[in-house]
């Protein structure tokens, strides 16, 4: 797995932006984008080629996944759930989580401190 961060390209304020269109699918890899980020969290745009992975780990804040197109499984403390577009998630504080493309997808992944 390859893993691709477009850097912390923020998007400017009191504009519209096509949301799938913010990150872009690389062949065997995840690709991310920044596109807020502050003191109380931030908001990142992911983009993942079909069977890509994010291992398991934990983080010590909550994080809201919502997928945006395609599908996923997100495993959070051992339970595996399967989502698709539309679909959210809480991904707890302290409790380990995993994500795992079963077809290209794209999500936004929100962390609050």
């Amino acid at each position: 797995m390859s893993s691709t961060t477009t850097g912390r390209l923020e998007i400017a304020g009191a504009q519209a932006f096509p949301l799938l269109g913010l990150v872009n699918y690389q062949e065997g890899s995840v690709v991310s984008r920044v596109i807020l980020k502050r003191e109380k969290g931030n908001i990142t745009v992911f983009a993942f080629d079909e069977g890509q992975v994010l291992s398991e780990h934990t983080s010590p804040f909550d994080a809201l996944v919502q997928v945006i197109e395609g599908e996923s499984e997100v495993t959070v403390a051992g339970k595996p759930i399967a989502l698709r577009s539309g679909d959210i998630v809480l991904l707890p504080a302290g409790k380990p989580h995993a994500v795992k493309a079963t077809s290209r997808f794209k999500m936004v992944l929100t962390m609050m401190r």
